[in-house]
């Protein structure tokens, strides 16, 4: 999928909204997928991108996080750490399957089937530039936020 333009889909978000990835065009997008609200690493996570966020939007870039908890678990995993961005839920795992990020993991002995951590860029135009699969959490924001930059930086001059 890389270097290509995604195809549209539309998810319930926090704030009571719905979010159309067709109405992104003309900035970039951070997606990042993550396993499950007020888990760890997924609190770690998307306090990265809180922290950073003032950078994106700087740049003129959304994020957004997509898991498969409910808008409900979402809004107050949103409200409790102070996300200023939206979470988005795929409880039916349709964007999951657009991205493949749902796998199938070892925990604690057992198979189950989880979001890989995940993140995606798409550019202004629609078009994924870049994916980090298998994601560890630290210093992963930076790492996208720099990304950003360079996306930026290129299609400036």
């Amino acid at each position: 999928m890389l270097n290509r333009t995604v195809p549209d889909f539309e998810l319930p978000a926090t704030g009571g909204k719905t979010f159309r990835l067709s109405a992104q065009r003309g900035k970039p997008l951070v997606i990042y997928f993550y396993p499950k609200d007020n888990t760890p690493g997924c609190t770690s996570e998307g306090q990265q991108f809180r922290d950073l966020y003032p950078q994106f939007q700087s740049l003129g870039c959304e994020v957004v996080g997509i898991s498969r908890d409910s808008l409900k678990s979402h809004e107050a995993f949103k409200r409790n750490m102070g996300f200023p961005f939206d979470l988005l839920s795929d409880a039916d795992e349709t964007v999951c399957g657009l991205f493949g990020v749902i796998k199938t993991k070892n925990m604690y002995g057992k198979q189950v089937r989880g979001i890989e951590r995940s993140t995606f860029v798409i550019d202004a135009q629609g078009v994924l530039r870049k994916e980090w699969r298998g994601v560890k959490v630290p210093g992963h924001a930076q790492e996208v936020l720099d990304f950003v930059k360079t996306l930026c930086l290129d299609h400036r001059g």
